[in-house]
């Protein structure tokens, strides 16, 4: 069984396929999905599909390029939103120099609030860095220091310095399609060097298809794809490959319920 920690089935890409992605999604043997929050203001959409399907689960949170539209939500309203029974993790929060979107201090603010509701409630913070890997860095150094808390930098592509950081303070790193990529051997050359007990494969859809499907819409079906690779990558097979990162998802995401096959 393979699990994709991270698509966004709430985009409009999906709007008029859900069934038949989900449907693709269990062929694939893809038992769990976490579709990933971009506003708090659109929490209720997400709930939806959640609730709609058994295997799907959500975060709450507001993604870098929408930190001004939602500045100052604060921790203490993400907490209250959290406890609904599918709401499994806070996020998409984080830093994103790479579009001028909103702006950096509304980022930052943003992103440690999110982190002190992960804190306090203990669900992981899925993290969105790009081209921001010293600020994020600090951050999280500065944040560990004020009480420990669980993150997964999703959809990596930053430097080795910063993956190694976030290896030392306890989080995870989550590789999708872009692993698969021809250029991405600098990627490929880190993922194979990371502790077993910290990756996990993500679809990131409808974004980033892997190569396989390149130019296509994504979706969770495809995580298999990305997890072929990162076999390949590591030196193991597919199944040990899948183990690997389906335990790891559970233990990070501990708020939602395994399989029997995996329990």
């Amino acid at each position: 069984m393979l699990v994709d920690s991270h698509c966004h089935l709430d985009f409009p890409d999906f709007a008029d396929d859900l069934d038949g992605i989900v449907a693709r999604a269990r062929a694939a043997d893809v038992g769990r999905m976490l579709t990933i929050s971009t506003r708090v203001r659109r929490l209720g959409g997400l709930l939806a599909i959640a609730e709609r399907f058994p295997e799907v689960y959500c975060s709450v949170g507001t993604h870098p390029h929408h930190a001004l539209e939602e500045d100052g939500i604060a921790a203490e309203e993400l907490i209250e939103l959290a406890r609904h029974p599918k709401v499994v993790a806070l996020g998409e929060a984080g830093l994103d120099n790479f579009y001028d979107n909103g702006s950096p201090e509304a980022q930052e603010r943003g992103f440690r609030a999110h982190i002190g509701a992960a804190r306090a409630t203990g669900l992981p913070l899925v993290i969105h860095t790009r081209q921001a890997d010293d600020d994020c860095g600090r951050i999280l150094e500065q944040e560990m220091a004020k009480g420990p808390f669980r993150a997964v930098l999703h959809c990596y592509t930053g430097g080795r310095e910063l993956a190694m950081k976030a290896i030392s303070l306890g989080l995870s790193i989550s590789f999708t399609g872009i692993l698969t990529f021809k250029k991405s051997q600098t990627l490929r050359d880190l993922a194979a060097e990371l502790p077993e007990d910290r990756i996990m494969v993500e679809t990131d859809a409808p974004y980033l298809a892997p190569g396989k499907f390149r130019g296509k819409r994504n979706e969770p079906s495809y995580v298999v794809e990305i997890a072929k690779v990162l076999a390949e990558t590591r030196g193991v097979s597919l199944e040990e490959m899948s183990r690997q990162t389906t335990a790891n998802f559970f233990r990070l995401f501990s708020k939602v319920p395994a399989p029997d096959v995996t329990a």
